[in-house]
């Protein structure tokens, strides 16, 4: 199903691989020494690829170059860059240099984004849907990223499908098991599928919540992810003050590794071919190696 192996562990190789979503300290130019560093240790640990933003600058970031230089065999994937942060000259050009410097090894994520973001930049966020696949045709037109070096943001079953037939996959952003196993109904059998799951390792339950508010905050107030969810039953009550209890737990497995895992594997469950994990810490600008080594100990071996 994915285009990479992955090692064995308990998550068997045959059902799913895990990869590894990074924040903001990985493009902080300041931080370049540390983020270097980080992704060494990322591929040791057995991850298989590292997602990180896009960013809303035009172009490929420097940063996917930095990580694919500093590491030898680990896939990175943006996931994503923005069809109205970027031309498809620029996503085309980017993703070819990377292509010819460390072949096989990058994944081209794109997705629309959300208006309240794309139109702080005084751009109007029309017609999102066709403007991807705008942005895929002129790919297709130059040439320069081929269907299974790209992947879609995809949520509803439209971009879904999208991602099915112009894509390698799709990488859900912010969403539960049961939208796993829904995208998956929609994708088919032998379409990548490669949600990011937000985790905190925290086993005070107020603390774990603390902290997964801080990141799902924000996320609640854009459209895009409230109407995906509603799709699975959950209303307004749940996206007051940051979730509910019961979505907050849905989103961010929280807990003891254990219990983390197991929520992970929710996922793979569902029909996940890779999982992109996210660890949420208490301070939101580190590096958790010491997590990221539970993580993959507990997962890869």
């Amino acid at each position: 199903m994915s285009d990479l192996p992955v090692p064995a562990g308990t998550v068997p190789a045959a059902r799913a691989r895990i990869g590894l979503w990074g924040g903001a300290p990985w493009a902080d130019p300041a931080r370049r020494d540390e983020a270097r560093a980080a992704a060494r240790e990322v591929e040791a640990l057995g991850y298989s690829r590292i997602w990180l933003s896009g960013g809303f600058d035009p172009g490929v970031h420097p940063v996917f170059g930095l990580l694919l230089g500093a590491t030898e065999e680990i896939g990175v994937a943006s996931g994503i860059i923005s069809v109205y942060a970027a031309t498809p000259e620029e996503t085309g050009r980017g993703s070819a240099e990377l292509e010819r410097e460390h072949p096989g090894r990058f994944l081209l994520g794109l997705g629309n984004s959300h208006a309240a973001i794309v139109e702080r930049s005084g751009v109007d966020y029309a017609r999102p849907y066709s403007r991807t696949v705008e942005h895929l045709d002129a790919l297709d037109a130059a040439g320069s990223v081929p269907p299974a070096r790209r992947v879609l943001a995809a949520l509803g079953p439209r971009m879904l499908r999208l991602a099915r037939d112009r894509a390698l996959g799709a990488h859900p952003y912010f969403t539960t098991p049961a939208h796993t196993a829904w995208a998956r109904q929609v994708l088919g059998e032998g379409v990548l599928l490669a949600p990011e799951v937000a985790v905190v390792l925290e086993e005070d339950p107020a603390r774990a919540r603390e902290i997964a508010r801080r990141h799902t905050t924000g996320y609640l107030t854009l459209p895009n992810y409230t109407t995906n969810l509603r799709r699975f039953g959950y209303g307004d009550e749940d996206f007051a003050d940051g979730g509910s209890d019961r979505l907050v737990d849905e989103l961010v497995p929280w807990g003891s590794t254990a219990t983390v895992v197991a929520g992970i594997v929710r996922h793979v469950d569902a029909g996940a071919d890779e999982v992109a994990v996210q660890v949420l810490t208490a301070s939101g600008d580190d590096f958790p190696l010491a997590q990221w080594g539970d993580l993959a100990h507990a997962l890869i071996g």
